[in-house]
């Protein structure tokens, strides 16, 4: 009865943590384009045509990467705990503890990867952004006789324009990122949190095992909260990054 009860809650949370996944990249996915067309109206160019395309390949990667493999994974992980605490012959535990571990190890590799890229390739592309459009402004300046520099000026009052436009879009974004995950990461809080209290009222009252099944359940909504927490943090920190290279543009401008 305590297994049923334990799968049931279970089966809800998979749920609703699969489905706030699916909301974060299908909305990172649309607004991804709209940063990236109003960094076209900021001058950059080679940012844009670098970046969209591997922001938008590791954003869907990821989530599919987690949806597919890495939530299986945790499934599979809690129904070899429980196998191990209902039958005293089959014993599976040190399976189910390294699938956990490893789903960990991934979340982690995978954040990391991800901040690296970005970073990298958006350090190497604002530099060029900026001194194409210092470049272009001059030249508009110079070659166009008489209104060359009021049209320099005004490309400057565009840009500026845009530029801020981007970065309320861009904080906006982080406001709903924030918006869909925070709900899941309550409840997981609160359940790992309740699921641990509950192992240790019943320690000295229930049997051993229920007390360890109790206890693992604990650990599983932990590392669902990781998964939720580390895909939050990451479309966050690539919005923001986004932001910061086109930001870099400018100042080399």
């Amino acid at each position: 009865m305590i297994v049923t009860l334990i799968m049931t809650n279970f089966a809800s949370i998979i749920s609703t943590v699969k489905e706030a996944i699916q909301n974060l990249v299908g909305f990172s996915n649309c607004l991804i384009p709209l940063l990236m067309t109003l960094m076209l109206a900021t001058g950059n160019i080679t940012t844009v045509g670098v970046i969209e395309p591997v922001l938008m390949f590791i954003i869907t990667f990821i989530g599919n990467m987690i949806s597919g493999i890495l939530l299986p994974l945790v499934l599979i992980s809690t129904a070899l705990s429980i196998i191990s605490k209902v039958s005293d012959r089959v014993q599976v535990d040190k399976i189910a503890k390294f699938m956990k571990s490893s789903v960990v190890w991934v979340l982690g590799i995978v954040l990391t990867l991800f901040v690296g890229v970005v970073s990298l390739e958006g350090s190497l592309t604002s530099g060029v952004d900026g001194i194409t459009a210092k470049t272009a402004k001059a030249a508009v300046s110079t070659i166009v006789p008489v209104v060359g520099k009021i049209l320099g000026d005004a490309v400057d009052t565009v840009i500026g324009c845009s530029n801020i436009l981007k970065n309320a879009v861009g904080v906006i974004g982080v406001i709903v990122i924030l918006c869909i995950c925070i709900m899941p990461i309550a409840k997981l809080t609160i359940l790992s949190f309740a699921y641990k209290l509950t192992s240790a009222i019943c320690e000295p009252i229930a049997d051993k095992k229920i007390v360890e099944l109790i206890e693992q359940i604990g650990d599983t909504f932990k590392i669902l909260l990781a998964i939720m927490i580390s895909i939050s943090v990451m479309l966050m920190i690539g919005v923001t990054l986004v932001l910061k290279i086109s930001n870099s543009s400018l100042m080399y401008r």
